[in-house]
């Protein structure tokens, strides 16, 4: 098993194009993809895991790629229902979807761990691919504003990122444990890739698990990171208001400060190149390529840029 599979840190949409690039190139089944579970949240009695499931769907290729979100050709008829009940229809839940996690709760409700029922998702969804959440504990991403503290999906897509961030917080880390199995592929990967995804609530939460930023600290020479900000901006998301509010430069040279502690290789997107030796005094190697994943051949092709790198 030693040096002949990759470790995948992955959030989001950014990740789920990221991959979907990497599996064109890399065996789907050398691929131990550690996702983010700060996302998850509990609507209509069920329990819905964002990141897993859009990592999962992609690798099933069952994907919305248009919306970059839940299963193609969805319908949203229980939806529709459901709103006549509850105060979430600003969550968007297609019927395949909930499919999924009436089955998750199903499983966590016999006693399954999230890993388990994750594991068994993927299976019956034809996943090769290892995905594996960063804890089986909850942990859930708030965001603070000046009128409330809101969860992040509900800041995400009822709110659209509009109101000021004054903090963040992740309720339930200080309990949050990691799967044995991911320290161990941390240790013997043959290269850590960490996706271009939100540095604070995505790849951020992943590595304030306990033990898990120690981890990859010791193995830093083969870390690399793509950056999710192009010249100030994030693609989609809050990534920028995000770095901005906890005090970190707008760029990709904050993202490489907020890494900076695990991080060995960087790839920059060719329009900030003014910034890779700003970059490379934090000790951090940097490369320059075009990040922007607009189709499956620029997935691709970024997917090759890194994996190629010594």
């Amino acid at each position: 098993m030693a040096d002949d599979f990759y470790v995948v840190l992955a959030g989001g949409v950014g990740a789920a194009k990221f991959i979907e690039g990497l599996v064109n190139l890399v065996p789907p089944e050398l691929l131990k993809i550690i996702v983010n579970t700060g996302d998850d949240i509990e609507l209509f009695g069920l329990k819905i895991c964002p990141d897993l499931d859009i990592i999962t769907y992609t690798l099933a290729n069952v994907v919305d790629k248009e919306k970059g979100w839940g299963f193609f050709d969805e319908t949203f008829n229980c939806l529709s229902i459901l709103k006549k009940f509850y105060n979430y229809g600003w969550f968007n839940l297609g019927d395949k979807d909930l499919a999924i996690h009436l089955y998750r709760t199903d499983l966590l409700n016999q006693g399954f761990t999230k890993a388990q029922a994750t594991k068994k998702i993927s299976e019956k969804l034809g996943v090769l691919s290892e995905i594996i959440p960063m804890c089986n504990e909850s942990v859930e991403t708030y965001i603070k504003t000046p009128s409330e503290t809101i969860h992040f999906e509900e800041y995400f897509i009822k709110y659209q990122c509009q109101p000021e961030i004054l903090g963040v917080e992740f309720k339930g880390i200080e309990n949050a444990k990691p799967i044995e199995r991911v320290l161990k592929f941390i240790k013997k990967a043959k290269r850590i890739i960490i996706c271009p995804s939100n540095p604070i609530v995505s790849i951020g939460t992943i590595v304030q698990v306990p033990r898990m930023k120690e981890a990859l600290v010791k193995e830093k020479n083969k870390i690399y990171a793509i950056s999710p900000i192009i010249q100030g901006t994030t693609v989609k998301g809050p990534a920028d208001k995000l770095l901005g509010s906890l005090g970190f430069n707008v760029s990709s040279f904050g993202v490489a400060k907020y890494y900076q502690d695990f991080l060995g290789h960087f790839i920059i997107d060719n329009k900030d190149r003014n910034l890779k030796s700003k970059i490379e005094k934090l000790g951090i190697k940097t490369y320059c390529f075009d990040t922007l994943m607009t189709n499956l051949e620029k997935k691709r092709k970024l997917a090759q840029f890194v994996i190629n790198l010594k």
